[in-house]
């Protein structure tokens, strides 16, 4: 099949950037348009979705293994930041938040989850931005989970309590000013 060294094993856990953290379970060959392609089997258990991607498209579509330690250090790290909220127009700020979460960049993804983050005493989001903070937070807590073999809900319990403990004191600085 493959034979860089980025390739993938059946069993891998790999970041697809649009879809997440996914499995590879099967390594296919099939005829498509008359040419033979070495297709990878990915299995999504959250969308209980099923994607075939082929080998030689991997790199230009972004498809990698899970995070390295020192990334995902550097994630957690960037939820304990003060959040940055640019004072654009919300459909805009949307669009940003969109495309750093389906680049695949665990980094990128933690600062979304931090910026659109709310403690149960902060004012209401709106619905979309609920939307776009549980899409994040989600996808941080699939690939947090992967690497630290745990499950899902105990990954995002984990980022849910590094934002509440480090956001209420940057909510109190912003209030005293």
């Amino acid at each position: 099949m493959a034979t860089r060294a980025d390739a993938f094993d059946v069993g891998d856990y790999v970041v697809y950037p649009k879809h997440g953290v996914g499995r590879v379970i099967e390594l296919q060959k099939q005829e498509i348009a008359g040419m033979q392609l070495d297709l990878y089997v990915l299995r999504f258990e959250k969308e209980r979705m099923t994607l075939r991607v082929p080998v030689n498209k991997v790199e230009s579509i972004g498809m990698r293994k899970l995070s390295s330690d020192k990334t995902l250090r550097e994630a957690l790290d960037t939820l304990k930041g003060k959040p940055k909220v640019k004072r654009t127009m919300w459909s805009r700020r949307a669009q940003e938040y969109e495309a750093k979460i389906n680049s695949g960049d665990l980094v990128s993804i933690a600062e979304v989850t931090r910026d659109l983050f709310r403690a149960d005493d902060q004012p209401e989001q709106s619905y979309s931005e609920r939307q776009i903070f549980e899409a994040a937070s989600s996808r941080l807590a699939r690939e947090l989970a992967a690497m630290e073999k745990t499950d899902e809900p105990a990954a995002l319990k984990k980022i849910l309590s590094i934002l509440n403990e480090y956001a209420p004191k940057y909510y109190e600085s912003a209030e005293a000013v």
